[in-house]
């Protein structure tokens, strides 16, 4: 075992193997805070040129890249990128369907204003986020439909910011569809090896994720229209209400991948009954499923977009793997499991969970928000000490995906939610944060969950 745990060898000794963390983590402050701009493809970019740059402290640079190559050929890495290649597909459908203008068409008909428009929009972005899988694309999707909507109604403009924000990150927490559920599942293993099951990880999140859901509903209602003036009017959805139908093939999907706690089969199940609906329904034509465009000599439609679209976030996804073959092969990831283990607050079970919040929390702020990639950089981690103290890779999984879209992924100037928020409404930073109630809320869920024992459980 010590001997695989060293099998690389840095210039400088061990602490030069986190040069590719450090390179990366440059490269995501450069990229929020200097360009303030965001893209997955550049997020990549960055971990590639953190490992080609970091090989050069290692001692064989073609040891180096072996170990590379391994972190990225892991079954771990492999499944992830498998998984959200064909959750991609699902997401554009739902996408194409315009489900949030019927959310919006529907508050309109109910005569909803205020704090209760702004809880509702909570609600109805919870939806959008759970049923696409991504926080981001339900940000740019949701923002340009219910922000306008709500300041006409008379709703506050940091609260109604911050209701889009934490819906988007209550549903990149939840969804089994979603990139950090995928991830923060897949790098907590049982003792046989086998990676936590996306179902059985949702279903035990639920809890966790409608304490907060609620709690946060209850203060946007009771303080969302404060300081809102309503205008009156009607409010034009952008979409077809008949588009609210496809909360059927939504519902069926998440019940599919929850019970069966099969991932594929959900998405599988999700997807066809998902088209046929939406062709029924009118929503789209044929030509918007697959089709050829032949002046451009290319084929079109949404499972096409939704495999583009997942592209740069699989890229993202195999340059952090690479980077955590490096550490676990210079025996980094060992070592610092270690150091927290034996740590005097790290005896109890709520000792070690409480550092690892803060590990998680940490890694989150750095990378600027982007909760997939700090998952993937602390989850073997804490896959380590969990299985030590005998965890439960649920729990594990919780915890992780918990604590990094809690709190940690809304700092403000160190934030991709909150930049987009602030990008798409002109608020400045630290309101769009302040809205996002969501985040402060789950994140004393689990803080309060680590301290009291509430949903740990020890692994059989």
């Amino acid at each position: 075992m010590k001997q695989q745990e060293n099998k690389l060898q840095f210039r400088g000794g061990v602490a030069f193997s986190l040069v590719p963390v450090i390179i990366y983590v440059f490269f995501c402050v450069v990229l929020f805070i200097g360009f303030k701009a965001f893209n997955m493809e550049a997020l990549a970019v960055g971990g590639f040129l953190a490992l080609l740059v970091g090989g050069l402290f290692c001692t064989s640079y073609s040891d180096f890249w072996d170990s590379v190559i391994g972190g990225i050929s892991s079954v771990t890495s492999v499944s992830v990128v498998v998984i959200l290649l064909l959750v991609g597909m699902f997401s554009q459908l739902i996408k194409t369907c315009g489900l949030s203008g019927g959310f919006v068409w529907m508050a309109n008909a109910l005569g909803m204003k205020g704090g209760i428009f702004v809880a509702f929009t909570f609600l109805a972005t919870c939806v959008v986020s759970t049923a696409t899988g991504s926080s981001i694309g339900t940000m740019f999707i949701a923002f340009p439909i219910f922000y306008p909507a709500g300041l006409i109604l008379g709703a506050n403009e940091m609260f109604m910011a911050g209701s889009i924000v934490s819906g988007a990150i209550f549903g990149d927490n939840l969804a089994p569809i979603s990139d950090t559920t995928i991830a923060s599942s897949s790098t907590q293993q049982f003792k046989d090896g086998r990676p936590a099951d996306i179902g059985g990880v949702v279903a035990s999140r639920i809890k966790y994720s409608a304490v907060a859901g609620l709690v946060t509903i209850v203060i946007f209602a009771l303080f969302g229209g404060m300081g809102g003036t309503y205008q009156g009017g009607a409010i034009d959805a952008i979409a077809n209400p008949m588009s609210l139908i496809m909360l059927i093939p939504v519902a069926v999907m998440l019940v599919v991948a929850t019970k069966t706690r099969n991932i594929f089969e959900g998405i599988l199940v999700g997807l066809g009954l998902g088209t046929v609906v939406g062709l029924a329904a009118g929503l789209f034509p044929f030509s918007s499923v697959f089709a050829n465009d032949a002046a451009n000599n290319a084929a079109v439609g949404f499972l096409i977009d939704g495999v583009n679209g997942i592209l740069p976030t699989c890229a993202l996804v195999i340059s952090v793997f690479g980077i955590m073959g490096v550490l676990n092969d210079a025996g980094m990831l060992n070592l610092i499991a270690d150091k927290i283990l034996n740590s005097p607050m790290a005896q109890t079970d709520s000792g070690a969970e409480l550092i690892c919040m803060a590990g998680i929390a940490l890694t989150t702020v750095l990378l600027g928000g982007v909760t997939s990639a700090s998952i993937l950089t602390f989850g073997p981690i804490l896959n380590k000490i969990g299985s030590a103290k005998n965890i439960h890779p649920y729990r594990r999984a919780n915890l992780l995906d918990g604590t990094a879209n809690s709190l940690p992924a809304i700092v403000p100037f160190m934030s991709v939610f909150v930049f987009i928020g602030a990008a798409l409404t002109g608020l400045s930073p630290l309101v769009v944060a302040g809205g996002t109630i969501y985040g402060f809320v789950l994140f004393v869920v689990f803080l309060v969950a680590v301290v009291t024992g509430w949903g740990r459980k020890s692994e059989e």
